[in-house]
């Protein structure tokens, strides 16, 4: 049974963890739409799974946000008694610092199993299946940016692209109108292709995109001269904008499932293992870390304190980063890991947890005993006068 006191610290807990974890994810969104939507408007990424690729890659980074999300929101509850000398009241009650730690564990340890569970299998699947997602749907005239019936721009190009009809995958099409302009010299050269049929086609390394035409004209020149050419074709190919995927081959091997990595001998994949466990073991870390922080006296600036975690915050994660780039270069071996960097982090962590609980002495008196105990006898006299 939790103590009334836990109930309360894990109250204030988890609304400063929830408040954390709203507010990177917003942030965290902002950027990823504004991202995706850029992609989508050069005709990079398919536009009908603009939400599926946002959820997908939210998913994904909620392996670096959760942590710091709690890291910041024990911050922020603690500090803030601290700030309105609750913290004194309790310690005074003869709760020692320590005692923060037990229902900090009931708020930490499900939030450690959510995020294991997410880094070692939900966010490596939200990668594969994002990365499957795309490369299914470039396979489609739709997803190029085509419509059937309508005149819209040309996907990644400057230009008017019209298709009269296509299949139902969406790869071939019939009775396509394309109009392209662009600059020559100080004058515009205009290029317009008409055909009877074709296809959506993709290059052997399955990254670039064309349209095959068949069948056609194509008349260009430049606008207000009279140098225009008239060709027929039988066959005649239109480049389209490259799909562009955050997953190259490195990260699609990072976001391998489990048994496969823990099968592989690969540095790059050996590394990710120890990225994937350094997640849940950072949370221990920094709410450990995050009580000894969050001490603060009252007329302290209010976020000094939060300033001085998120630095910690930073450093941490920054020789995280550079631990795991040396074991994928093959610098460290395997078997070290990431342990160098944690092992050492936990112990600051515990060390300025046990010397923030140990009481001071007051200096007056632990420099000058003797002016101390003169002062006592002092003031006995002058009770028996």
């Amino acid at each position: 049974m939790l103590r009334i006191i836990d109930r309360y610290l894990l109250r204030e807990l988890a609304f400063g963890c929830f408040a954390s974890t709203v507010v990177l994810l917003v942030v965290t969104l902002g950027g990823t739409v504004t991202d995706v939507l850029s992609k989508v408007a050069r005709g990079r990424l398919p536009g009908n799974l603009v939400f599926e690729i946002l959820g997908l890659r939210t998913l994904d980074a909620l392996t670096v946000l959760v942590p710091l999300a709690v890291f910041i929101g024990v911050l922020l509850a603690y500090g803030r008694l601290w700030r309105d000398n609750e913290m004194a009241v309790l310690q005074g009650a003869g709760m020692a610092l320590t005692d923060l730690l037990r229902p900090l564990a009931w708020l930490a340890v499900p939030v450690i199993l959510l995020v294991a569970m997410i880094s070692f299998w939900l966010a490596p699947a939200a990668v594969r299946l994002s990365h499957g997602l795309v490369e299914e749907a470039n396979r489609s005239l739709v997803v190029a940016g085509l419509e059937a019936g309508r005149f819209v721009q040309l996907p990644g190009r400057g230009g008017v692209i019209y298709v009269g009809a296509m299949n139902e995958k969406g790869s071939q099409f019939e009775r396509m109108f394309v109009e392209t302009e662009r600059p020559d010299g100080e004058d515009t050269r205009i290029d317009v292709i008409t055909a009877e049929r074709g296809e959506l086609r993709r290059e052997s390394d399955g990254e670039g995109r064309f349209l095959a035409l068949k069948d056609g004209f194509r008349v260009e020149g430049r606008i207000g001269h009279d140098d225009f050419r008239l060709l027929r074709f039988k066959g005649n190919d239109i480049a389209l904008a490259q799909s562009e995927s955050d997953d190259t081959p490195e990260a699609l091997k990072r976001a391998a499932p489990m048994p496969e990595l823990l099968a592989s001998n690969e540095p790059l994949q050996r590394a990710e293992v120890h990225w994937r466990l350094a997640a849940p073991l950072s949370i221990v870390i920094l709410v450990i870390l995050a009580v000894p922080l969050s001490r603060t006296r009252p007329r302290e600036a209010r976020y000094a304190s939060l300033l001085v975690a998120l630095l910690c915050y930073l450093i941490y994660l920054g020789w995280l980063g550079v631990a795991r780039s040396m074991i994928e270069q093959g610098k460290i071996p395997p078997f070290v890991g990431l342990w160098w960097v944690h092992l050492p982090a936990a112990a600051v962590a515990l060390w300025l947890l046990v010397r923030s609980d140990r009481l001071k002495r007051p200096a007056a008196a632990e420099a000058h005993p003797a002016h101390e105990r003169k002062r006592r006898s002092k003031s006995r006299r002058g009770e028996r006068e």
